[in-house]
């Protein structure tokens, strides 16, 4: 009888490799939230997937950011490092882009943590010729020695079972630690706010300030089975305010329609959201704002 495995595995690398991306594709469900802004991921996330024969907590971090600037950085890069002490296995990821100074360094950083580290090269695709790999692959072994490399396209996982069955063998021995039925041990109001942060940078671009944060202040649900959801867009000055409101209130309407539209979707239920803007003056570099906001050196 095969032994039955369960582990903690974490996505490492600099922000921007697709590290949620592949979380979502391995849970084939959207549990992590992506754009093109670096620092989505601002959180530890747990995705959770359960084998006949193994059970694996992928642990999604932020993205390792070689010079953190103010305090809201500094907190998000203390989790990614932090996060890392505590599991199995790393993945360390880096994209069809290859190294650089900001992946080198990540990776030393990890390195340093002395656990097994696997190399996942995302973004094949993008190769103009697929013979460009096979440098990547030699020139990565030469900066450390991975216990294995896997290039995927994390956009398109073909077998999500097949990825995780490279990593089994890497995992201690050991009884299920979540419920089989468990996907995530993040709640509902945490995977809200996140989906309201994501329409604000989908929608807005560059045009949004970095230091945006997403409160729920209401999350009910009434006898008609129809959840609402109050929340408040906290920025930092004025005029970013203007901005998230737009003319007459038309880009604020896009983002709760937007918000609205992938809450329904994830949580199988009808939904009323109301959404405000707020000033918080200089709230990423206070650490109590940040702690309100649930971010925090852990």
């Amino acid at each position: 009888m095969t032994e039955h495995k369960f582990g903690y595995v974490a996505f490492a690398g600099i922000p921007n490799v697709g590290k949620s991306t592949l979380l979502n594709s391995l849970m084939q469900q959207k549990i992590s939230i992506i754009s093109k802004r670096p620092q989505t991921t601002r959180h530890r996330i747990l995705g959770i997937v359960s084998g006949q024969n193994h059970q694996i907590a992928f642990v999604d971090i932020p993205g390792i950011e070689p010079s953190p600037q103010g305090g809201l950085d500094r907190v998000i890069r203390k989790t990614a490092i932090n996060c890392l002490s505590d599991v199995d296995l790393i993945l360390f990821m880096i994209d069809h882009k290859g190294w650089h100074e900001g992946s080198k360094k990540a990776l030393k950083d990890v390195c340093n943590i002395n656990k097994s580290i696997l190399l996942v090269i995302n973004k094949i695709d993008k190769f103009e010729n697929k013979a460009q790999l096979l440098p990547l692959i030699q020139q990565s072994s030469t900066l450390h020695e991975f216990t294995e490399i896997i290039p995927i396209q994390a956009t398109n996982l073909p077998d999500p079972d097949q990825f995780c069955a490279k990593l089994t063998p890497h995992l201690p021995a050991g009884s299920p630690g979540f419920p089989s039925e468990m996907r995530t041990d993040r709640n509902r109001e945490f995977q809200a706010s996140e989906f309201i942060r994501e329409q604000t940078y989908l929608l807005l671009g560059q045009e949004l300030p970095y230091s945006i944060s997403v409160e729920i202040t209401q999350f009910e649900t009434n006898n008609k089975n129809v959840l609402h959801i109050d929340a408040t867009i906290w920025v930092e000055k004025s005029s970013q305010k203007s901005i998230v409101i737009g003319k007459q209130g038309n880009m604020l309407k896009k983002i709760g329609t937007g918000a609205r539209l992938q809450i329904e979707k994830s949580f199988s239920q009808k939904v009323y959201l109301s959404l405000w803007v707020k000033v918080k003056k200089s709230w990423s570099d206070r650490d109590k704002e940040l702690m309100q906001f649930g971010y925090t050196e852990s």
